[in-house]
């Protein structure tokens, strides 16, 4: 399986892109989430899902691995193929799809071309426990100073917490606490709570 891909972009549009990763041109169909985080600098990674079929070898791209989740999710619902799943990542931004998904508003998912009202009854049903095992990941991710949120995150699941909860925690402490803190403080407090 392929991970990511990160080389020279030498070709893109807002239905795919041509990176080239050691004189390999890779094709790499991408949603317009993705077009549009990739802006124009020559490097570029993508965050990959790989679709093998008897007839066809194909390669999606993701600009964040929180996206390539959701299309796996999406892919694992009963009648959404990855066209289908990458013209919902196209229509509304990752987090409105989540949001969708957990509060069950059908008529959002309706409104992507090709869903009808029984396939969105099904997204809902088929995903929503899988969307809030992943929306605590999503919405530590968006808040702001990630990356010392991302460094005790990863701390603590080195030292074996399990990440939901962890995730949790951190939430509560940024939320109760507006000073900058550290890593190291953060994680300090976490273990007090966890």
């Amino acid at each position: 399986m392929i991970e990511f891909l990160n080389g020279r972009l030498i070709e893109k549009n807002p239905a795919y892109a041509v990176i080239e990763c050691h004189g390999v041109g890779y094709y790499v169909n991408i949603s317009l989430q993705t077009f549009e985080k990739m802006g124009a600098s020559e490097s570029c990674k993508l965050f990959i899902h790989m679709v093998v079929r008897e007839d066809a070898h194909s390669l999606f791209g993701f600009s964040e691995p929180q996206e390539r989740q959701l299309f796996r999710n999406l892919i694992s619902v009963s009648g959404i193929g990855p066209n289908t799943a990458r013209i919902i990542l196209s229509s509304y931004k990752s987090e409105d799809i989540f949001s969708a998904i957990a509060t069950e508003n059908i008529d959002l998912l309706k409104s992507i071309k090709g869903i009808g009202a029984k396939t969105a009854q099904r997204i809902v049903i088929d995903l929503k426990d899988k969307v809030a095992k992943d929306l605590p990941q999503l919405e530590i991710s968006s808040l702001q100073d990630n990356t010392t949120k991302e460094e005790a995150l990863s701390a603590l699941a080195v030292l074996g917490f399990d990440r939901n909860r962890s995730t949790k925690v951190l939430q509560k402490i940024y939320s109760g606490n507006s000073s900058e803190l550290s890593v190291e403080q953060v994680i300090k407090e976490a273990l007090r709570q966890l």
